[in-house]
């Protein structure tokens, strides 16, 4: 880890280092236009054809971790 992180933010990288250690293998997190969500791992938001079929793959949305999915 770099030197200059604050005490809080290698908290927070630690923290989630722990989680990935206990991370169930059949869920995937996904970055969605800004919104992180929790999906089946089998599931890929970008094959899924409606709105409808992706807003059911959402098992779960995590608010306040911001994030970015590459989209422009």
């Amino acid at each position: 880890m770099p030197d200059d992180l604050t005490p809080e933010e290698a908290r927070a990288i630690a923290s989630l280092d722990r989680l990935a250690k206990h991370w169930p293998s059949s869920l995937k997190l996904f970055s969605w236009s800004g919104t992180l969500v929790v999906i089946r791992s089998d599931q890929d938001m970008e094959r899924l054809g409606t709105a409808t079929e992706q807003d059911e793959a959402i098992l779960a949305v995590i608010n306040g971790i911001p994030n970015d999915g590459g989209d422009p």
